[in-house]
């Protein structure tokens, strides 16, 4: 029997570790007091550039549409007929979509990296924007392949895989900063180049390996569950390591000792991926093996069109469940990441150390790591064991979201903690719950330019509320010769508006969880006569 490396598992490893690597948009807090003194930037200008950052780590219509484009000819669908492995093509494919992001990347942060060194002259702030914006929008590329790709594969738990790839894409930055502090440390320009060429090899080696294969096994679940709880494992790990780092200084020989653990943590998948690719191979030995069943080809044809038929965007935005979830993606990713950026000064506001704040900032990536991981995880969970549909938990998210906010206004000792970890679990939950809600409503073929369409609502909500509520609202009560506020008055008013806003993103979710009730009924439906074919065998 032939014995192939390029199947689902080796594709799902490449994924995780690029999305492991690719996360530089959230170590932007390293570089950008470097960035700001070699180009003689005031605050604003800075803010403007990282501006750019946002929208270009957000908005990833362009990847999204050119992943469609690229691998239109599988038409969404697997080529082969049941029991069979389907056809894996090297072109067109997903790998033409992690070159295009990884040029971005690299011709990104090389040109800051050559701006703030003086390799170059020092570029008009419009072109250093631009810059920003395509090494930010670079990520989009990666994360469209990984996360569309592995719900293709993973079509039967497209909420755990989501998860995954959301998950290890939350752990990226902490990872970034790990290698920063153990090689890097006290260069962040180096830091800058570093971000150009690691992230750009790590896709360019592992590209031809991210493939489509569009198949479901009833072991798959058991092995997403250990990548799962590897990454929860690093996620510990993590949060132990920042909160040392914050607390003491730690020698060279150590934090060397620290970064190896990490290394072999990431690596630790491979085994898994290796114990499932053997137990495929003596599976797929037997003739009646139905391990490979396509699920999307199902001969007893129990789907009905509506669920089965993908739509493209145009016909994505012409319904109103479109509309519903983009509304609640702008209140709850809008509102949330409004409450990051802002993180910072709250804390100054209230009175905080250096150290608990930068404890503080450090934690949010973890703890949006474990929305982004645990809502694609539970969301599976309670969907297939219990019913309860996945638009019915993004508005439970989004009503947790809003008393965060409040507890965040309310500016009593200790809140901040608290309403940090409840934002930031919840904007996690955000990305997890919308691509994988996007792929069950619209289909997967067009899934990653609908879900990067839809995603825009964050850097439009976060516009609106950072600097037309928060920021508007915090300079009218500065008092202080550099224009600085200290007290609960300094943004009390705006979080309990962003509390209003996340509470109407809750109302607006409840009208799309009415809208697809007897929608998931039918997605429940197919699951159940899928699973009875593979017993069946």
């Amino acid at each position: 029997m032939e014995r192939r490396v390029d199947n689902k598992w080796a594709s799902t490893i490449a994924s995780i570790w690029i999305q492991a690597s690719c996360g530089a948009s959230y170590t932007f807090g390293i570089y950008s007091s470097t960035l700001k003194s070699s180009q003689s930037y005031s605050q604003s200008t800075l803010d403007t550039v990282s501006v750019f950052k946002d929208i270009g780590a957000n908005a990833g219509v362009i990847s999204g549409l050119f992943y469609s484009a690229v691998t239109e000819k599988r038409g969404g669908r697997s080529s082969a007929g049941v029991g069979r492995r389907p056809r894996s093509v090297l072109s067109p494919g997903p790998w033409l979509v992690l070159v295009a992001g990884a040029v971005q990347f690299f011709a990104g942060y090389f040109f800051i990296w050559a701006s703030v060194v003086g390799l170059i002259d020092r570029p008009p702030v419009a072109a250093m924007c631009l810059f920003m914006w395509v090494a930010a929008h670079a990520q989009t590329f990666f994360n469209t392949t990984n996360v569309v790709s592995g719900v293709h594969n993973f079509s039967d738990y497209s909420g755990t895989i989501v998860g995954i790839m959301k998950g290890f894409l939350g752990l990226s930055g902490a990872i970034l900063i790990q290698v920063y502090y153990t090689v890097l440390k006290d260069q962040p320009s180096a830091f800058i180049l570093m971000l150009a060429i690691l992230p750009t090899s790590v896709s360019l080696v592992l590209m031809l390996l991210v493939r489509i294969y569009d198949t479901n096994a009833m072991g798959d679940k058991k092995h997403l569950n250990s990548f799962s709880a590897v990454a929860l494992i690093i996620a510990t790990y993590l949060t132990i390591l920042i909160i040392l780092e914050n607390t003491f200084t730690m020698p060279l020989w150590s934090r060397i000792l620290t970064f190896i653990v990490l290394l072999f943590l990431l690596f630790w998948p491979l085994r898994t991926a290796i114990v499932a690719m053997r137990e495929e191979r003596e599976g797929s030995s037997e003739p009646s093996s139905s391990e490979q069943s396509p699920l999307l080809d199902d001969p007893l044809q129990v789907v009905s069109k509506e669920v089965s038929e993908d739509m493209n965007l145009i016909q994505a935005m012409r319904t109103g469940d479109f509309w519903l979830l983009f509304m609640a993606m702008v209140c709850g990713l809008g509102s949330g990441l409004a409450t990051i950026n802002n993180i910072s000064q709250i804390g100054e506001s209230l009175g905080y150390t250096t150290v608990e704040i930068n404890t503080l900032v450090s934690l949010l990536s973890i703890w949006n790591f474990l929305g982004r991981f645990g809502a694609g995880y539970i969301s599976d969970v309670l969907l297939y064991k219990r019913g309860f549909t996945r638009p019915f938990l993004m508005a439970f998210t989004l009503l947790i979201m809003a008393v965060g906010h409040i507890i965040i206004a309310s500016g009593f000792s200790g809140n901040l903690y608290v309403g940090s970890v409840l934002v930031g679990v919840c904007y996690g939950c955000l990305w997890s719950l919308m691509p994988t809600i996007t792929s069950e409503i619209f289909g997967v073929g067009h899934m990653g330019t609908i879900f990067n369409t839809i995603a825009i609502g964050s850097p439009v909500g976060s516009y609106i509320l950072s600097v037309r509520v928060i920021g508007y609202i915090y300079d009218k009560e500065a008092t202080g010769e550099d224009n600085s506020c200290y007290g609960t008055h300094c943004f009390m008013l705006s979080f309990f508006i962003l509390a209003s806003v996340a509470f109407f993103g809750f109302l607006v979710d409840l009208v799309l969880f009415f809208r697809t009730r007897s929608f998931y009924k039918l997605i429940l439906h197919r699951r159940s006569q899928h699973s009875q074919l593979i017993a069946a065998g």
